[in-house]
């Protein structure tokens, strides 16, 4: 026999309604939050990514208000709703548990068939498969409510403004909970069982009052209970077996791992290393080498700033090779400068501001010799410091003859590229006025990095062996003798003044010329860094997936299978 909302005590006093409304609301904003965190440490949390995760939900929710309004009018069921609702609140509850599987597995198999836009189709695709069926079902939610909730048209405004009322609530809560409290307290997959848990207990109730659907019920608590049980046993990187610690922050995923010779720290699991200390001190192998250049290039050497502290990996390369600058960082996440202090060895009297690095610089009137911008994690680089607006306030903080040095993540060329991007931006704030050759770039030997130094004027007449970025006439054996020569007055230190010689002989002068189309340059008002970065992403993955496409054209399936 059909059911009817009269045909439930628990729904006659309409608050179980309004109760369901709050929580369907509250699960559907804590879900998209948690698709954020599942997400970013495979693809980033670029505005890419959270146009994909909004995107994608609105068309499940889109379509579960339209195929549920026809459900609530041809089949008035509250038992149906309220097992859509249950079968929602378990696929949210097994997210945790299965979610990085499916991201991994769908990510390896695009890897290879995917020529470009990567990055998209891999989040659309992981999104598509995680996230839509469930919200889809709680799209639902709302008109059968509405039905529930309405007996005549003569309240209907009203009953619709309560539930609409209810939900937004919820979603406020949703919101604001798993960004500040739940996340941060007890990381992402925990986050996912306690909202599906709220959700799962509006049926469990529902059903229990009414003495029906037993067995859906009792089967729904035991995957809860397993899902609860299993999905912290695992993290992110599920395959690394010797993690040292992983946890999540307001702002990132954390891993750390300890090898034999060093520790780093990556934010991403699947790209790159953002800090690393080296456990017998000595150079990294890693960009920050080719970073140690810019006090060498700069008229003095006193101080420095860095924007984009992490772990303090430069901060303990200048202090060890530079022992007499005073060094000032910014780091936005708290949560690395802890990290910092307790497995990486921060110099503890390097004092560590918690801002973001923009906004550090509008507040202070300081200036430096050397400022380092090390903002930029894998492809996600803040749009706000990338414009002419933001170099130039580097600019402004910089001593005469002082240096940038910007570590640009990908090593992307071309036109239209990221890079280009950047030295044009670059090239527009410091190539000014006499200034026409104060831009140089350096790959890093063996990495995705890419090093630009920019220096400010020079208010004092320079010597011969500071006049590296000035003088583009010298031949790269000039350029490296006079950095080297520089480095040794400054450190005396052998292995250092031998590796400078290397970053000589592969700066490259950086002008307006070669900049690229002045269109490229980069404002507050116009920055597409996600798109630019996205297409980065797509040359690297080309350049490393192409062996793996072409036995997948020769071989098949089997002959990937095949390979170790």
């Amino acid at each position: 026999m059909q059911q009817t909302a009269s045909d439930r005590p628990i729904l006659r006093s309409k608050v179980f309604l309004y109760i369901t409304e709050f929580f369907s609301g509250m699960a559907v904003m804590a879900a998209e939050l948690g698709a954020s965190r599942l997400l970013a440490p495979y693809f980033s949390s670029s505005q890419i990514v959270w146009t994909i995760i909004i995107g994608t939900i609105m068309i499940a929710l889109a379509l579960g208000n339209m195929w549920g309004g026809r459900k609530a009018d041809k089949d008035p069921n509250p038992d149906k709703l309220y097992l859509r609702i249950m079968i929602a609140a378990v696929w949210i509850a097994l997210i945790p548990l299965l979610g990085k599987y499916l991201i991994i597995a769908i990510s390896g198999l695009l890897i290879v068939t995917v020529s470009t836009n990567f990055l998209i189709v891999a989040a659309f695709v992981s999104c598509m498969i995680i996230f839509v069926p469930p919200l889809f079902l709680l799209g639902t939610v709302t008109p059968g409510l509405v039905k529930f909730t309405t007996d005549s048209l003569k309240d209907n405004a009203t009953i619709v403004g309560r539930l609409g009322a209810c939900n937004t609530v919820g979603s406020i809560l949703g919101t604001f909970l798993p960004t500040f409290v739940t996340i941060p307290a007890v990381g992402t997959f925990v986050t996912f069982l306690i909202f599906s848990g709220l959700l799962l207990a509006l049926p469990i109730i529902y059903f229990a009052a009414a003495k029906v659907k037993r067995i859906a019920s009792a089967v729904s608590i035991v995957i809860f209970v397993i899902s609860g049980i299993l999905s912290p046993l695992t993290g992110f990187a599920f395959w690394e077996g010797n993690l040292t610690y992983e946890g999540e922050s307001i702002y990132n995923y954390l891993q750390v791992k300890t090898l034999a010779d060093r520790t780093i720290l990556s934010t991403n699991v699947l790209f790159g290393v953002q800090s690393v200390t080296m456990k017998q001190g000595g150079l990294t192998g890693l960009y920050y080498d080719t970073a140690l250049a810019a006090p060498a290039l700069a008229d003095h050497a006193d101080s420095a700033l860095i924007l984009g502290m992490g772990t303090g990996t430069y901060a303990r390369q200048l202090r060890e090779y530079y022992p007499k600058m005073s060094i000032q960082g910014v780091e936005i996440d708290q949560s690395i400068t802890n990290l910092a202090g307790r497995y990486f060895d921060e110099p503890s009297d390097i004092p560590v501001s918690t801002y973001d690095g923009r906004a550090w610089l509008e507040g202070t009137s300081k200036k430096f010799d050397v400022i380092m911008v090390d903002a930029y994690q894998d492809i996600t680089i803040p749009f706000q410091m990338s414009s002419t607006e933001f170099f130039t306030a580097v600019r402004q903080h910089l001593n005469p003859g002082g240096v940038m040095v910007v570590n640009m993540n990908m090593i992307s060329d071309g036109e239209g590229s990221i890079n280009q991007a950047l030295q044009a931006t670059i090239s527009s704030v410091f190539n000014v006025g006499t200034n026409f050759e104060s831009v140089v770039m350096a790959d890093v030997g063996g990495t995705t990095n890419r090093e630009l130094f920019a220096k400010a004027p020079s208010s004092e007449r320079r010597t011969s062996s500071n006049k590296v970025i000035e003088d583009n006439t010298m031949q790269r054996s000039a350029q490296a003798s006079a950095l080297q020569q520089r480095t040794e007055e400054l450190t005396g230190d052998a292995e250092l003044t031998d590796y400078m010689g290397q970053v000589a002989s592969h700066l490259v002068t950086v002008d307006r010329g070669n900049a690229g189309d002045a269109s490229l340059v980069l404002t507050d008002d116009k920055a597409p860094v996600e798109v630019l970065g996205m297409r980065a992403i797509d040359e690297l993955i080309a350049q490393q997936s192409g062996p793996y496409k072409e036995v997948l054209r020769t071989q098949g399936i089997s002959g990937l299978m095949k390979m170790q």
